[in-house]
């Protein structure tokens, strides 16, 4: 068991170096967190003045996706480094991991753990968009019926 857990670290220290090496990638490209952030288009750009509904809409569609982006990006790190402080702690055991980087994990799991739940509240507070009745075949006659 214990050359099985060995394996387990030893292939997680792999991955870890892959993510590593990928985020590495993306945060000096255009995608990275720093750059997502910079890049703001103000409701100036459209024009002022003008009544110009579809590009209100645009910048408020623009700004939605853009906030939704830095979220993902930070909580993407934050999950990676949750994962990374779980390898080390796997492969050193969890009481020779330093208090600070125990506690991090821990407030990183809890920050987590609670926009989780908070998108899932959003998400339910929603109201559900009415479905369209859907046709039914009659097995009899085979025509349809709309219920």
């Amino acid at each position: 068991m214990a050359s099985d857990l060995e394996r387990g670290v030893g292939e997680l220290k792999k991955f870890r170096t892959r993510v590593d090496t990928v985020l590495a990638e993306l945060e000096s490209g255009d995608g990275g967190k720093t750059k997502v952030a910079a890049e703001r288009v103000t409701r100036g750009s459209f024009g002022v003045g003008l009544p110009f509904a579809e590009a209100e809409g645009f910048y408020k569609e623009y700004n939605r996706v853009h906030k939704a982006l830095v979220t993902l990006s930070k909580s993407l790190g934050d999950q990676i480094e949750l994962l990374t402080i779980g390898v080390h702690a796997a492969d050193v055991g969890y009481d020779n991991v330093e208090v600070a980087q125990r506690a991090r994990f821990h407030e990183i799991k809890a920050r987590l753990d609670r926009e989780r739940d908070q998108a899932i509240e959003r998400e339910q507070a929603q109201p559900k968009p009415a479905q369209p009745a859907q046709p039914r075949q009659d097995a009899k006659t085979g025509t349809e019926d709309l219920g």
